[in-house]
């Protein structure tokens, strides 16, 4: 006998998140179950807004980027009666079991969910900032290191011409995955992320290097939530100015491109520039990698459904797609590795 099935995205969109509702929605229909979408995030659940998922309304989103579901930062925990509404809405639309893809907040109240009211619910891993533990990679996760990388390329022949320094400022709240990897992959000069804090001097020391060397540009990669970090041992975090905090704590960061350029070309006198990619990470079509991996997640999901496998997360370990308990997902960030960072440092300067 099927299950009557609902589907959210929560938090950030990103790529790969219409590919997990397309698995989940023809694996479920080709095994009897009923699949309806839960609107905007938890926000859905909480006010009752949901629709049919069918084969119509599935066809064509694979390569589509965000999320044919809408998506948004509600806690149903923070607001007034939010988790009795969602529970009210549960009843009155019948679902046996709810897949929820999102991040650490949205797989936060999954977890929380189903341990304090025993929901039926399964989570899929989805970040562009791939920090969530108990899986190797996140799907969204490539595609915004893609785009990344192919900024970095581009800005590397401005900067040559101009002899600049251009900062390039990246998604990353607390992990510098995404600085990382496509500072790698672009070739960066300097990378600097939340988890190995190099101050502002080191960071023109290894700019003046270059230029010592003839080499009169250079290439800056820095994560959002770098906090800016001098010799006296000053730690300064830059955020949005008059920004309220979401319903899970986060302030809306951004700035500290613009803050780091500023320092450079005041220590060094070189001329430098910023590039803030912004949410141009997480938009557009996903890469191939993720639609794939994305897929494979929402198979997963659904088989997990059917198993009654509940408080589960599908993940990636190695080339195998497993799964682990939400709870164990959610327990802590997976941070850049010093080891990683190490490979990035071995082309500083």
């Amino acid at each position: 006998m099927g299950h009557r099935l609902g589907v959210l995205t929560g938090g950030g969109d990103c790529p790969g998140l219409n590919a997990v509702i397309r698995a989940v929605t023809r694996r479920s229909l080709d095994r009897g179950s009923e699949v309806v979408g839960v609107r905007e995030g938890w926000r859905g659940l909480v006010e009752g807004r949901l629709v049919a998922l069918g084969p119509r309304e599935i066809s064509g989103i694979l390569p589509r980027g965000g999320t044919i579901l809408g998506t948004s930062r509600t806690n149903p925990y923070r607001s007034e009666d939010g988790v009795e509404r969602a529970l009210r809405t549960w009843e009155a639309e019948r679902l046996d079991a709810l897949v929820a893809i999102g991040g650490e907040d949205t797989l936060g109240v999954a977890a929380r969910l189903h341990e304090e009211q025993d929901l039926p619910v399964v989570g899929v891993p989805k970040t562009i900032d791939n920090d969530l533990s108990a899986t190797d990679y996140t799907f969204g996760f490539d595609t915004a290191v893609s785009i990344a990388t192919e900024a970095i390329d581009r800005l590397h022949t401005t900067a040559e011409s101009h002899n600049r320094v251009m900062v390039v400022e990246v998604m990353g709240r607390h992990t510098g995955w995404i600085a990382v990897t496509s500072g790698i992959a672009g070739g960066a000069d300097v990378i600097l992320i939340p988890e190995e804090p190099i101050t502002v001097e080191e960071c023109c020391d290894e700019i003046r290097s270059r230029h010592d060397r003839g080499k009169d540009f250079s290439i800056v990669v820095v994560s959002e939530g770098y906090e800016l970090t001098y010799k006296t041992g000053e730690r300064r975090g830059v955020a949005r100015e008059a920004t309220p905090v979401d319903q899970f704590g986060h302030v809306r960061l951004g700035g500290v491109g613009d803050a780091l350029a500023h320092e450079i070309e005041t220590r060094t006198g070189y001329e430098t520039r910023v590039t803030v990619l912004g949410h141009v990470q997480r938009s557009g079509t996903p890469t191939a990698r993720d639609r794939v991996l994305a897929t494979r997640f929402g198979l997963k999901a659904a088989d997990l459904v059917h198993e009654g496998a509940f408080g589960q997360m599908a993940a990636l370990h190695g080339d195998e797609i497993g799964a682990v308990p939400l709870r164990d997902a959610v327990a802590e960030l997976k941070t850049v590795p010093p080891s990683w960072y190490a490979v990035a440092r071995a082309f500083f300067g």
